[in-house]
């Protein structure tokens, strides 16, 4: 073939495919503008849904699509003005607020019956059973002797939360304060006036010897009484060789008699003649059940208390004694006081339980 019907054919060629090729391209446009006029149709309605939705809800807010429009097209001074109250038969939402509230703060108790208690939502507190009262076992007195060496041994008693009986030495260094404290403290206060023994102690000063006169024994009396008193009562410390005396005894319960206090008998003997003496005067004396601390050991301390609750329970009563050297025994007593309570038992001091039963003017005659 020649060369220029070679060029003639490839010219030929060209063209065609310039042909196609433009036929694809306007497709491709005509496609680009229908997709185009798709999405601004689209666009269009969405803008068409969001009016109308528009309207719908100035519609709800203020009354009427009219109303509503008119306010879209107002000035802008109308826009800011305050919305006009709703017609009269649509009334305003805050007097409704103002209707209801009278109705709101309704108590419980308007609703119950004004003699049923009005119910708590707060929890129940839980009420602790009531304790029984458990009968009467007897009564208790404790007396606390040798007060009157120092002070210091005396405060441990002074501060026992119950009644409390304590005895006073005369002619000691804090006699005269130890009975300013104890009566202070309002504890019952005693002479604890020292007696004879028959063993030959010496039984300290202001003591009371077989050998003296009715005279000497008055006098001892009288001065250990006044450097002591006002007391309620009297007990010995020592004493069994005079307590054994019936002269002198006649003598000690005389006085007693004559200051209108009472005796307590220690019993340092078992043959002591005070109840003898007393029985013969028609007159009451007090006597000693126990020793709290004759054996210096808690446990030995708490066995002669029990000791003393078991006479009490069986006479009605007991007297219990102890020292204020008695380093723990302040302690044991304060310790077993509850329990002593809740058992059952009462504690005084003799004036107390003497209170109705001593007669002042008929007893000594």
């Amino acid at each position: 073939m020649k060369k220029s019907e070679k060029k003639i054919i490839s010219g030929k060629h060209r063209g065609k495919v310039s042909g196609a090729k433009k036929k694809r391209k306007r497709k491709l446009v005509l496609k680009d503008g229908i997709q185009a006029a798709l999405i601004a149709a689209l666009f269009i309605g969405v803008a068409a849904l969001v009016s109308v939705s528009i309207l719908t809800a100035n519609s709800v807010i203020h009354g009427t699509p009219e109303k509503a429009a008119g306010t879209a097209n107002s000035s802008p001074e109308k826009e800011t003005r305050e919305p006009e109250a709703p017609p009269a038969e649509h009334p305003p939402e805050e007097k409704v607020v103002v209707t209801e509230k009278p109705k709101e703060p309704v108590k419980i108790s308007e609703l119950l019956p004004k003699d049923e208690p009005v119910s708590k939502t707060e929890p129940e507190v839980p009420v602790s059973p009531v304790k029984t009262i458990p009968a009467h076992k007897g009564t208790i007195t404790i007396v606390m002797d040798d007060a009157g060496n120092n002070l210091r041994e005396l405060e441990p008693f002074l501060s026992f939360p119950g009644p409390m009986t304590i005895a006073v030495l005369p002619g000691l260094p804090y006699s005269a304060e130890a009975a300013r404290r104890i009566r202070a403290a309002g504890k019952e206060l005693i002479l604890h006036q020292p007696m004879e023994a028959i063993g030959g102690q010496n039984p300290g000063p202001g003591a009371i010897y077989t050998n003296m006169s009715d005279a000497e024994i008055r006098s001892v009396l009288e001065k250990n009484l006044a450097e002591v008193g006002p007391v309620a009562g009297m007990n010995n410390h020592q004493g069994s060789k005079v307590t054994m005396d019936k002269r002198v005894m006649e003598i000690i319960l005389s006085v007693c008699h004559d200051q209108r206090i009472y005796f307590l008998d220690s019993r340092t003997t078992a043959d002591t003649a005070a109840p003898l003496i007393a029985g013969r005067r028609g007159i009451r004396i007090w006597e000693r059940d126990v020793f709290l601390d004759n054996i210096q050991e808690k446990a030995a301390m708490i066995r002669s208390f029990h000791e003393g609750l078991q006479k009490a329970e069986k006479k009605g009563g007991a007297v219990m004694i102890g020292h204020v050297w008695s380093s723990e025994l302040a302690a044991v007593l304060e310790e077993l006081y509850p329990e002593m309570v809740e058992q059952g038992y009462s504690l005084s001091t003799i004036s107390k339980v003497m209170m109705g039963t001593f007669d002042h003017d008929d007893s000594w005659d």
